[in-house]
């Protein structure tokens, strides 16, 4: 059975509405996740925990958000999110049944939907299409478009030629992989792999999110 989605909800000290305020540390306005169910207030934006405090995962969860809305990807609650969130409604996954693990790359998100309906939205950074060179062979960094599955993990460090991938989730063979890491910006920055919070792929771990087999359908 799968855990309870948060909620988001905003709030907001009155002076600090009045004078559009907005820091980054969560005040005047913080961005709550309140734990609730799927029926009411959550959208589906994942982060681990709700400790009323603007962190590294908070963040990744607004990317989310405002990758998936179309916002400028500012990390922050600014007053276009803010005005957004309060009208906001579960994002609809391209898939239409089934389960599947949705890789957008023009939003840059990974989506987990379940019956044609979102379960969960993560931040994800996929290859940056940018030329690299390795052993003297020249390559892009691109991630393939197409539908895939799950075909191997490793339940830990991988390494590879371009540095050890965590906890990774293979789709193809040739690497590309679902794996974790410490730095997973707004834009598209890995050699072809799709990046998520490190936090994040514990958690799909844990889960069983994405087993051997799931099926990866990974969209422009």
């Amino acid at each position: 059975m799968r855990p309870v989605a948060f909620a988001c909800a905003v709030s907001l000290s009155g002076s600090a509405a009045l004078s559009g305020g907005i820091d980054q540390s969560g005040q005047p306005v913080t961005l709550l996740f309140h734990q609730g169910t799927y029926a009411e207030l959550s959208l589906g934006y994942w982060m681990p925990a709700a400790d009323g405090s603007y962190g590294y995962s908070t963040q990744q969860a607004v990317y989310a958000f405002q990758k998936a809305s179309r916002l400028p990807r500012t990390g922050s609650v600014d007053l276009v999110t803010l005005h957004r969130l309060n009208n906001a409604s579960r994002i609809r996954p391209r898939s239409t049944s089934g389960y599947w693990i949705e890789v957008d790359k023009t939003r840059q998100i990974l989506i987990v939907a379940n019956g044609g309906r979102t379960a969960w939205v993560f931040n994800a950074s996929s290859g940056s299409d940018v030329p690299y060179t390795l052993d003297g062979v020249r390559y892009s960094a691109h991630t393939p478009e197409g539908m895939f599955n799950i075909i191997r993990q490793v339940d830990g460090n991988d390494p590879s030629p371009l540095g050890q991938l965590y906890r990774p989730k293979y789709f193809t063979n040739t690497g590309i992989a679902v794996h974790g890491y410490t730095d997973v910006p707004p834009y598209p920055a890995s050699h072809g792999c799709v990046r998520v919070p490190s936090p994040a792929i514990d958690y799909m771990w844990a889960n069983n999110i994405l087993p051997i087999g799931a099926a990866v359908w990974v969209y422009l």
